[in-house]
This record gives structure tokens, C-alpha cells and sequence, in this order.
């Protein structure tokens, strides 16, 4: 089966940031953010040999969600200067390297990743999205995966649907009806305020979504529960509106551009350019690593 490697370029990009101490070029460039996801990129290239790779960004513009919540993300910090430098570099490197990027206005990188994930699945690829965000689980199914790198960017974990349901005591299709009762502080919605993670789970189990629930109210024997869900109503039906991936984004995919032969000799210049001498002994030393015209082994060995 082929293998499609969809790199979550903004997640990736922060746990860079976060992970690594502020490494700076000779010209005082930062580079910490190239050098942490050009890591992860080679590392789980040569984890997963994927004969297809996408990386996925967000861009700055508003997106659908603030337009039906204006406070949608709206606590998130300001990204430091350091951070912001960097981000076209790291687009840069993937242009170099012949590594296909994408992004859309008004669409977060996650819509694009269930979009794309959805026509390779149509064509019956193995998808593994590489991303620390786990509002992306909802995306698992049989054949896509999800590598987690865990301790900054040293290890990755990998998450199929046994591995969510064991974590989160739902399978991967119910968590928008999840987020939908319990919101998400990081988001920034409350879902219904007074349901809390017990609670949630419980309902999903015993109704299975957040519409049977509402369908079910007469048989919800807690007067105070059935009182918060009637409350919350509105507030339960956007959350899951928010919490929902896209999967049916329009974008002009060409498939054949994701094909992955090796990192094009271009990125070896980019990268002596910034002194990042550890990743091209890395990424270019034959003996070590993938290069163009290699034999490809067995996709997705570790499944």
C-alpha cells in the first residue's frame, strides 16, 4: 500500500520552537524553528518511507471559525518575532527540498489535512499525519494514523483507534460531540458550561451524539444535566461546529506533486547557508539516510 506523510507545519513549527534552545545562523538569523522541523521531517521520513509527502500551514487571515465565533482562539499569545522570522524559511526549505506545501485562506491547516487525508483514502493510501494537536485524532480511522512526537521532538508515538479510545475513553469519530459538551480552552469555546468530561462520556456512550442526545432529553434522568444541555444548547451545537475538521475543503490537489523521491540538492544549500552542518550529514550522507533513485522498502513497516 502507499504511504502519505501529511506534516502539520504550524504544530510542528511550535513544538520546534518550544523544544530547542534559540540556535541563531552566523548573520544572526534564529533557527531554531528550521533546524527543530527539518529534524522531524527527516526523522519521520526515514521512520515511515512514505511515498507521498504534503506539509500543511495556517496563514495569518481570519478563518470560517471567527467568522461564527469572534472569540474563537482569541486568547492565544502573540507569536514572538523570533518565531515569525522564521516561518518562510521553513517554507523556503520545503520549496528547496521539492517537498509539497500548502495552505488556503479562511481554512485552518487541520481542514486541509482531513480534506487531503479523505481523497488518498479514496485512492487507498496509508495516511500518518505527524502533529502534536490532538483535535486531529478525530481523523483516525483504519487507515490513518496519527505520530505524535512526545518529551519535545525526540520521540513520536504513534495513535491508531485502539490507542485514542484507551486515552480519551471515546473512539476517534465521537470526539467533536466530546469537545461539543466539554469545549476547549485552548480554543477558547466552553461547550455546555456544568459538563464535564465524566459526565460527556457518559452521555456519548449511552446516545452516541450530540443531536441523539438532544433527541433523547426526556430520558436523561438528571434534572440538573437535562437542565445544563437545555441551557446550552446553543452553545453545544456551535462547539460542534468549531470542533469539526473539514474534509470537503475546495483545493486543487494534483496528486502526482506529492510523490517523494528524496530531498531535492537544493536544500543542501540552504542548509550550509544557515550552518546547519549536523542536518545535511544527516539528510545527504547516502550511506545513512534516503537519497533520489533509492529502493524504496515495505511502506508503513511499524502498522
Amino acid at each position: 500500500m502507499q504511504s502519505l506523510l501529511l506534516i502539520d507545519g504550524n504544530a510542528i513549527m511550535h513544538r520546534a520552537y518550544h523544544a530547542l534552545p534559540p540556535f541563531r545562523s552566523k548573520d544572526k538569523t534564529p533557527t531554531n524553528v528550521i533546524y527543530g522541523f527539518l529534524s522531524m521531517l527527516n526523522k519521520v521520513i526515514t521512520d515511515f518511507k512514505p511515498t507521498h509527502i504534503a506539509s500543511v500551514f495556517d496563514t495569518p487571515k481570519p478563518t470560517f471559525r471567527n467568522e461564527i465565533f469572534v472569540d474563537y482562539q482569541s486568547q492565544r499569545p502573540k507569536i514572538e518575532d523570533d518565531f515569525i522570522i522564521q516561518i518562510p524559511l521553513v517554507k523556503q526549505a520545503l520549496d528547496e527540498a521539492n517537498i509539497f506545501r500548502i495552505e488556503k485562506d479562511g481554512f485552518e491547516a487541520d481542514d486541509l489535512i482531513g480534506t487531503i487525508s479523505k481523497i488518498f483514502q479514496s485512492n487507498n493510501y496509508r495516511i500518518i499525519i505527524v502533529t502534536g494537536d490532538k483535535d486531529i485524532f478525530q481523523l483516525i480511522n483504519a487507515n490513518v494514523f496519527v505520530a505524535s512526537p512526545q518529551l519535545g521532538l525526540a520521540n513520536i508515538k504513534i495513535f491508531n483507534k485502539t490507542e485514542v479510545e484507551q486515552k480519551l475513553g471515546i473512539p476517534p469519530d465521537k470526539i467533536v460531540d466530546y469537545k461539543a459538551l466539554v469545549g476547549d480552552p485552548s480554543d477558547n469555546y466552553p461547550g455546555a458550561k456544568g459538563i464535564g468530561p465524566k459526565t460527556a462520556t457518559n452521555l456519548i456512550h449511552r446516545y452516541g451524539s450530540v443531536e441523539n442526545i438532544y433527541e433523547n432529553l426526556d430520558n436523561i434522568q438528571s434534572e440538573k444535566i437535562k437542565a445544563i444541555l437545555i441551557n446550552e444548547e446553543k452553545s453545544v451545537i456551535l462547539s460542534k461546529k468549531l470542533a469539526t475538521i473539514l474534509t470537503d475543503v475546495v483545493i486543487d490537489l494534483d496528486i502526482k506533486k506529492l510523490i517523494f523521491n528524496g530531498f531535492n540538492k537544493r536544500l543542501k544549500t540552504f542548509l550550509e547557508k544557515y550552518q546547519m552542518n549536523s542536518l545535511v550529514n544527516r539528510m545527504f550522507n547516502e550511506k545513512v539516510n534516503i537519497v533520489k533513485n533509492i529502493k524504496k522498502e515495505s511502506q508503513m513497516g511499524l502498522f
